[in-house]
């Protein structure tokens, strides 16, 4: 069946496939909100206390200290085979290349507006930031990667990273990741508690400035109720990934490629527009064959059926205006050029260019940042970044006399108009201390 369906940019597109669900939840549901508010509040009030509590209620584990020792460390490092500590560090180096080369992109610099009048600019590292690695189904050791690396070459001074066990079991890849990413505190502890932990602070468990990476509903949930207390790298939701193609695509390769996001959960949308209907089913078929034995298809088919999505249109700029109506977080393109879409579009998290490149060498091992927006939010922000973890401040000084009583009599008046007399009269002293002037309000001289 084919659907004609028209968005709000007037691009018509015939539908191949319609997702089973119409709607993504923005939002967690209440009863995610009223469980993540009790953890928070039980952990501001009780600490150490509420964390071993929540984390034996939630994964079986309450040590005496959640802190990972030096010799814990080594012990662990010792059992991951060496093949995967030289992959670790051949992919690390890849997010340190790639996040040192934005810290070159980002300047600081002084200026002189008016004689003696200095304006500057500097990018200060966040003191402290917490790092979620998360665990589940999948132990996302590249998470490490991409949050303590990055971190790190912003210049944080303390990165405290937390992971939880995966049934039961120390993940050590993950550990050793996050240990070669360069984290100074490792925690094993995961979930709500881990996060509040951080941001909160408890009597083992220095807080942090900022939290980053990524973590299922309740941990996404966590960083929203505490943001603001701390900040946050993003919000997220769901992986999504979005295929441009044209007749040129392989469909084999359009098929292997939109499910290799949708086995990241239940909810990951998957979406095709393609300018060539017979390639957009022969996707759907190769979709429906693959599905059958992949080991994720627990996952993926769900994601697939209630979520994916196949569109046609008439010409690429449709496809292109129509996968910024998406805005999804990651949108590779599988055409004949490319790289027209650096031109052509403008609302994604991150884009993938040609048949060469994938989505999955994104999340795992080409070195740009995989914590990328979700739910529309490509429309206001870009993934985490080096940036992310650095203020940008400003600072000004006057040194010179007569500068300093002009702008004095300047924002005298302008105070004034707006009703700020303290301001105003900041603004007066300097004027009449460098000038000359009289003080209205006031019968105070200054010595010349």
């Amino acid at each position: 069946m084919t659907v004609t369906k028209e968005f709000s940019s007037a691009v018509k597109s015939t539908m191949l496939k319609e997702p089973a669900r119409s709607s993504v939840a923005r939002g967690s549901t209440p009863e995610v909100r009223a469980t993540v508010e009790a953890v928070i509040a039980e952990i501001r009030e009780r600490g150490d206390e509420a964390v071993r509590e929540y984390s034996q209620k939630f994964d079986k584990h309450a040590p005496e200290s959640f802190l990972l020792s030096q010799e814990q460390l080594d012990e662990i490092m010792a059992r991951v085979p060496g093949q995967v500590i030289e992959d670790i560090t051949f992919v690390q180096e890849q997010v340190r290349t790639m996040a040192r080369k934005q810290l070159e992109s980002l300047s600081d610099f002084e200026i002189e507006t008016l004689p003696g009048v200095f304006l500057g600019q500097k990018n200060v590292p966040v003191q402290a930031a917490g790092a979620y690695i998360p665990g589940g189904k999948y132990p996302l050791l590249a998470s490490a990667h991409m949050t303590i690396v990055t971190a790190k070459v912003a210049g944080v001074e303390r990165v405290a990273a937390c992971t939880p066990l995966i049934q039961g079991e120390v993940p050590d890849a993950t550990v050793a990741a996050m240990h070669l990413a360069g984290a100074d505190e490792i925690y094993l502890l995961g979930g709500i508690q881990a996060v509040a932990a951080l941001a909160i602070g408890t009597e083992t468990i220095k807080p942090v400035n900022m939290l980053a990476g990524p973590g299922n509903a309740f941990v996404a949930e966590a960083k929203r109720q505490l943001f603001g207390e701390v900040g946050i790298d993003l919000f997220a939701g769901p992986t999504e990934v979005l295929i441009v193609a044209d007749e040129h695509a392989d469909p084999f390769i359009v098929a292997v490629d939109l499910l290799s996001q949708a086995e990241h959960g239940p909810d990951s949308p998957a979406v095709l527009i393609t300018t060539s209907e017979e390639l957009g089913r022969k996707v759907i078929e190769h979709i429906d064959t693959i599905l059958v034995d992949m080991p994720t298809r627990d996952y993926a088919g769900p994601a697939w059926s209630d979520w994916g999505a196949v569109h046609v249109v008439e010409n690429l700029d449709d496809a292109y205006a129509l996968a910024d109506e998406y805005a999804y977080e990651h949108v590779q393109i599988l055409t004949q050029n490319p790289r027209e879409a650096l031109g052509k579009m403008h609302d994604y998290g991150a884009l993938f260019l040609g048949e060469g490149t994938c989505v999955s060498y994104g999340d795992k091992v080409i070195g740009t940042n995989h914590v990328l927006p979700t739910r529309g939010a490509a429309r206001y922000t870009g993934g985490l970044w080096v940036g992310k973890y650095l203020r940008t401040v400003t600072y000004q000084e006057v040194t010179n006399t007569e500068s300093s009583a002009f702008f004095g009599e300047l924002c005298g008046r302008a105070s004034r108009v707006e009703r700020f007399e303290g301001h105003a009269r900041s603004g007066d002293v300097r004027a009449a201390k460098y000038r000359g002037t009289s003080l209205p309000w006031s019968d105070h001289t200054f010595e010349s």
